[in-house]
C-alpha cells in the first residue's frame, strides 16, 4: 500500500482554554460544540468523499492519550469506523513524537503509505476546497515531498503562526520559505498586506519513510525514544500501548520545530518542504473567541447554542448545556454554562481562560480536570448531589457493559432501577432487578452491576460512608483493563 493515503489523527491536547467545556479528563476533540458529531468524529470522516482514483488506507491511525483511550474507541465506532489502530500515548509528547510513533506503525507490516497529519480538534468548513488540496498535495508527496496546508488568511490574526510562500513548486503548490510564531499586531499587519503569507494550520502531508528519515537526521534523540517504544509495544484489547518508560522519556517537539522549519536548510536531505494555500473555513478552535467565529451568528453577531434568549446584545457568544442562560445588553461577551461552572470572559481576553485553569489546579479544586458528568469504558455517571457523609449518582450503564467486581471499605450503596434491566452480583449470589425495583449493598460487600439487555441501563446510586472518594473502590475483576 505504498500509494495509499492513511489519515493519521492526533488526538492529544487538553484544551484548556476552552473551559469550562472542555477539561483534562474530557478535552475538546471529543466534544460537539454544535451539531451532532465530535470534533474526533469529524477528523474520522473529513476524508470521505475524495475523488475515486485515491486510495485509502483502511485503517487509520489515531495517537491519544491512554486515559482518553475508551472515549476515543466509543466514537469512532459510533462514526463507523471500526478498523482504527489507537495508539495510546503515556504522557503527552507533542506532535513529533505522535507522528513518529504513527509512521512506525505505518511500516511496520512493509507498507510505505502517504500519511496526512490532522489534529483531531480543528474544524473545516468546505470539505470540498479540502479535498482539492489534499489532491494538489498527494503526487508531490507520493515523490517525496513533506507538505504543510497553510490558511489563506481573513485578517490580521495574532493568534496562529505564520508560514511564508517561496518559489512555486508546481500549479498550486509552493515551497516553504520560512515560518514565523504569533506576532503582534502590526506584523500580522504586515504579513497580510504583503501577501506571501498564510496561517499555519498544522496540517501535514509526508510519506511514513520520508518521516522516519527525517527524524532521525533533525531529532534523531526524539526517533530513538519512539522506535524503543514501539519495539517493546503490546496490544491491550484493541489498543497498541507503545511502553510508556521508553515514551515518557522521549522529548517533547512540535512537527514544526522538530523537522518542517528544518528542511528549507537541509537541501542535501532531499526532502523539499513545500505548502498548499487552502481557503476551506479552518479553524483551530483554540480559544471561545474562535468557536463564535466558526458557529452561525444573528444578524447582531451574536452566536447561540442550547437553551438561550438574548436582549440587545451583539457580538455575544452564549452556550448552555443544562439549564437556560439569558443575556441582556452584553456586548462581546462570552457566556458558557455547564452543570458545575459557569465562565464569563470578555471575547478580546479569551486566550486568558487557561490562566483560570492553572488557579483552580493550584487550588486542588478537582473542577480544573473532571466533569460532573463522568465517562467510563461502561458508560457514565453524574454526580447530582453530595453532603456530609452521603452523595446520590445517576449511573448509564451501556447494553452489554459491566462494571468491575469490586469492594469499597468505607461505604455501602443503595441502587434504585429507573430503566433498563440490571444484572446484579451481590456475594454469592446473582439476580436481575426490573424497572422500580431496588437492592442495597453492604459496606465491604464483593459486587458488580451489568446490562444485559439492548436498551441503556439507567439506576440511581445512593451512597453513605465515611468517605466517598472514587479511590475507595477496589477491583477484584475488570474487564477493562484498568
Amino acid at each position: 500500500m505504498n500509494d495509499t493515503l492513511l489519515a493519521v489523527i492526533l488526538c492529544g491536547g487538553s484544551g484548556t482554554r476552552l473551559w469550562p467545556l472542555s477539561r483534562e479528563t474530557y478535552p475538546k476533540q471529543f466534544l460537539s460544540i454544535s451539531g451532532q458529531r465530535t470534533m474526533l468524529q469529524e477528523t474520522a470522516l473529513r476524508l470521505v468523499g475524495l475523488p475515486r482514483d485515491f486510495q485509502l488506507h483502511p485503517s487509520p491511525i489515531v495517537v491519544c492519550n491512554r486515559e482518553h483511550r475508551f472515549l476515543a474507541a466509543s466514537q469512532l465506532m459510533a462514526a463507523g469506523i471500526a478498523q482504527s489502530r489507537i495508539l495510546l500515548e503515556s504522557s503527552g509528547r507533542n506532535t513529533a513524537p505522535a507522528l513518529t510513533l504513527a509512521a512506525l506503525q505505518a511500516v511496520e507490516a512493509g507498507d510505505d503509505p502517504v500519511m496526512l497529519a490532522m489534529p483531531a480538534d480543528h474544524a473545516i468548513a468546505d470539505l470540498a476546497a479540502f479535498h482539492s488540496a489534499v489532491a494538489i498535495a498527494f503526487p508531490h508527496a507520493c515523490t517525496g515531498a513533506m507538505i504543510t496546508f497553510g490558511i489563506v488568511p481573513s485578517r490580521a490574526e495574532t493568534g496562529y503562526g505564520y508560514i511564508e510562500r517561496g518559489a512555486q513548486h508546481a500549479p498550486g503548490i509552493d515551497h516553504v520559505q520560512s515560518f514565523a510564531e504569533k506576532p503582534d499586531a502590526p506584523r500580522a499587519q504586515h504579513y497580510i498586506e504583503g501577501g506571501r503569507h498564510l496561517w499555519n494550520s498544522g496540517l501535514f502531508m509526508v510519506r511514513a519513510s520520508v518521516w522516519l528519515k527525517a527524524i532521525r537526521h533533525c531529532r534523531p534523540d526524539v526517533a530513538a525514544a519512539c522506535e524503543s517504544a514501539m519495539a517493546q509495544a503490546r496490544r491491550d484489547l484493541d489498543f497498541i500501548r507503545p511502553d510508556g518508560a521508553a515514551f515518557d522519556a522521549c522529548p517533547s517537539d512540535s512537527i514544526d520545530y522538530a523537522v518542517m522549519e528544518r528542511l528549507p536548510a537541509l537541501p542535501d536531505l532531499g526532502i523539499p518542504a513545500c505548502v498548499v494555500p487552502m481557503d476551506a473555513g479552518w479553524s483551530d478552535l483554540g480559544a471561545w473567541d474562535a468557536v463564535w467565529e466558526a458557529l452561525p451568528r444573528d444578524e447582531n453577531g451574536n452566536a447561540r447554542v442550547g437553551d438561550v434568549v438574548a436582549h440587545d446584545c451583539s457580538g455575544t457568544l452564549l452556550l448552555s448545556n443544562s439549564r437556560l442562560v439569558a443575556g441582556v445588553g452584553l456586548e462581546h461577551i462570552m457566556v458558557v454554562e455547564t452543570p458545575d461552572a459557569v465562565l464569563v470572559a470578555d471575547k478580546r481576553r479569551t486566550q486568558d481562560v487557561k490562566q483560570i485553569v492553572a488557579l483552580l489546579r493550584e487550588s486542588g479544586h478537582a473542577i480544573a480536570h473532571n466533569h460532573r458528568k463522568m465517562h467510563r469504558p461502561w458508560g457514565w455517571y453524574d454526580a447530582l448531589d453530595s453532603g456530609d457523609r452521603f452523595q446520590v449518582k445517576r449511573i448509564v450503564v451501556n447494553p452489554g457493559a459491566s462494571l468491575s467486581l469490586q469492594k469499597h471499605h468505607h461505604r455501602a450503596e443503595h441502587w434504585v432501577v429507573v430503566k433498563g434491566t440490571a444484572e446484579v452480583t451481590k456475594g454469592e449470589e446473582t439476580f436481575l432487578l426490573g424497572e422500580n425495583e431496588s437492592t442495597f449493598i453492604p459496606l465491604g460487600h464483593v459486587h458488580r452491576l451489568a446490562n444485559p439487555g439492548k436498551v441503556p441501563l439507567e439506576i440511581i446510586e445512593v451512597q453513605s460512608g465515611s468517605y466517598l472518594g472514587e479511590d475507595d473502590i477496589v477491583r477484584l475483576h475488570d474487564t477493562y483493563g484498568r
